[in-house]
């Protein structure tokens, strides 16, 4: 719990932080699909999992999603052997310092950390647009630039779905140059999936959280007409 306070405390300054505003797209998706969690988790631990971990998340949480626990073991669990292991990032943190220059953050609570004041919804916008704004800039070590995060060091791991953008020097817009597995409408919503896995793996439980404030208002409304009729009927030969 103390590493996971100090992971909330520095996340902001920690992930993926960039200066200056930049207008970022409307995440379409939503925490409610099953379907659309189940592949972005499946693409979670295929293209993310390999630098980043998501070290407050046991692969057991999974089953939440509406998969089997040999579902998991057989298709998601790359990073332990265990159905109650953490997703921790395979490689160790000074290996990765070596090769990146910084250990890549910890992506459990990254869609609340990017959000204004914890919004999981503002930080899933910036995550939607950040993950369709990679191009290819040889004048970068990597090769990769992003027109959201201004000399990225993360180089772009989901090129070949998304094919290879370069930069308009005259539009100073971004163009697909090489296409990749998916068409940019395919591409999307492979984004918006695994975007909206990454949103609830910050709060798991928060389509619970709003089903039960929903029935917890609801019943409140009932209990204020219930109340107000008593009233009136305990004194109706006062009034």
């Amino acid at each position: 719990m103390k590493k996971f306070l100090i992971a909330l405390l520095f996340a902001p300054v920690l992930a993926f932080a960039s200066g200056g505003s930049v207008h970022v797209d409307k995440w379409p998706g939503s925490v409610g699909d099953k379907a659309a969690l189940q592949n972005g988790a499946k693409l979670f631990v295929n293209y993310c999992l390999n630098c980043h971990g998501a070290s407050y998340m046991r692969y057991k949480n999974l089953v939440d999603l509406g998969l089997t626990e040999q579902a998991v073991k057989d298709s998601l669990m790359f990073t332990s052997d265990k159905i109650g292991g953490l997703m921790a990032v395979a490689a160790r943190s000074d290996e990765q310092k070596l090769w990146f220059g910084a250990t890549p953050p910890d992506l459990t609570i990254i869609a609340r950390a990017r959000g204004e004041a914890g919004n999981a919804g503002a930080g899933a916008d910036w995550l939607y647009t950040y993950l369709r704004s990679f191009y290819r800039d040889p004048n970068r070590p990597t090769g990769w630039n992003n027109t959201v995060f201004e000399n990225v060091g993360m180089p772009n791991p989901l090129w070949g779905l998304q094919g290879q953008q370069v930069m308009n020097p005259e539009t100073h817009k971004l163009e697909l140059a090489v296409p990749g597995k998916y068409t940019a409408q395919e591409y999307d919503k492979q984004i918006s999936d695994l975007v909206g896995f990454m949103v609830w793996m910050g709060e798991p439980q928060q389509e619970f959280r709003r089903t039960l404030g929903f029935f917890v208002l609801a019943f409140l409304a009932l209990l204020f007409v219930v109340a107000y009729a008593l009233k009136k009927e305990f004194w109706k030969d006062i009034h």
